[in-house]
């Protein structure tokens, strides 16, 4: 048997008050920081909190937080040339999926003389040399975080797009489960159910690996604790503490192996439609589970019993679905849409997603060979 090397980047760490030592963690990079913060922490406190941190070692700092829904490739470049202008030593992401995708973007192309869409358009690779980018994320789960690629809208034609960067460019993340106080209760339910759905699609991957196994089976079980409470009175860790742990290991599974068909999806349908990834992904993950049944079932059926969405002795059909039962009832729980068509999207706009998404590379890698047809065919049924 092969050696096995374990080498993890970027260095993580998770915890309460951890956000409270960004300023200690970021001389560790430089002195001169761009901070990409998400608005809407402003208005709930959050930002102050992290600031003051940066405040205190005397960092040097600006703040942007011109960050629209979705941030698009023409914010990438106003915000790629402040960075540039401002000559600063490194980023540092503060709020949820776009901001991080935005910086890690940012840091990826800064030293490149090329233009942003000459990475988007003939999918190059930036070169050696990058920023140093920390992380810290508001939300329990990330899709991007871990991987080699970040989504970005294309202005030109509202298409999702991804950009290769370099690996290593993520050098810390800070994941403060009390940063999650901008979130209301509803949208901490569906990032819940999100997160649950990168650890599916990465169980299931053809690129699955016993280490992304491993990590994504103890994600389940720390999200089934989150949404359902802990089977022994032993387990007092606050829910939001199991929900970020969940979450984070979730995406580093799922980072460890590739993401699915909902994912893909979703990506594609908030490129176009600003419609939330949480969402559209909550939606579809009861047809990709049903999908699945049909050819690995036996793996559905090992995540329903680590959630306790069936009895330990349920067949593998039994079991998966159990859990693609378990998942509607979440959805049913927080009183989200259960329908795509309950999105105000029809058919024919969600048939621009499906080919949107099938030209994306990560469709090179879901849990079974599937066409630009074959999506489609998840989005009728979930239509």
């Amino acid at each position: 048997m092969a050696d096995f090397i374990f080498k993890i980047s970027p260095n993580i760490v998770l915890g309460s008050y951890t956000a409270n030592r960004l300023g200690q963690y970021a001389l560790e990079y430089g002195q001169n920081f761009m901070v990409i913060m998400d608005p809407v922490l402003k208005e709930s406190g959050t930002s102050e909190k992290v600031l003051n941190s940066l405040k205190e070692k005397n960092v040097e700092y600006f703040v942007f937080d011109e960050v629209p829904n979705c941030a698009d490739t023409e914010t990438l470049s106003n915000t790629l040339k402040l960075a540039q202008d401002a000559k600063v030593h490194g980023i540092i992401a503060v709020g949820g999926g776009r901001v991080l995708s935005l910086g890690k973007a940012v840091c990826a192309v800064y030293y490149e003389n090329k233009n942003v869409y000459d990475f988007i358009d003939d999918q190059m690779v930036p070169g050696n040399r990058m920023l140093p980018l920390i992380c810290v994320p508001t939300t329990n789960r990330d899709s991007f975080l871990f991987t080699d690629r970040t989504m970005v809208t294309d202005s030109r034609s509202s298409k999702a797009k991804l950009i290769k960067t370099q690996n290593g460019l993520c050098r810390l993340v800070l994941w403060d489960p009390n940063l999650q106080i901008a979130l209301t209760e509803k949208q901490v339910e569906i990032m819940a159910v999100e997160a649950l759905g990168f650890a599916v699609e990465g169980y299931l991957s053809q690129k699955a690996t016993f280490f992304s196994d491993m990590i994504i089976e103890k994600a389940v079980q720390l999200l089934s604790y989150a949404l359902d409470g802990a089977p022994s009175l032993s387990i007092t860790t606050p829910q939001e503490v199991l929900l970020a742990q969940g979450g984070c290991m979730a995406s580093l599974g799922a980072a460890s192996s590739s993401y699915g068909a909902a994912h893909l999806l979703s990506v594609a349908i908030n490129s176009r439609y600003k419609v939330s990834r949480s969402l559209s992904m909550a939606i579809l993950l009861p047809y990709i589970i049903e999908d699945a049944a049909t050819f690995r079932a036996d793996k559905l059926a090992v995540l329903a019993k680590l959630l306790r969405a069936c009895e330990q002795d349920a067949t593998p059909a039994e079991a998966s679905a159990a859990l693609a039962e378990y998942v509607r009832n979440k959805i049913a729980k927080v009183n989200i849409p259960a329908r795509l068509k309950d999105l105000s999207l029809s058919i024919e706009q969600l048939a621009l997603a499906a080919e949107d998404a099938g030209e994306l590379d990560l469709i090179n890698n879901l849990q079974r060979s599937m066409t630009t047809d074959d999506l489609f065919e998840i989005i009728k049924k979930a239509y």
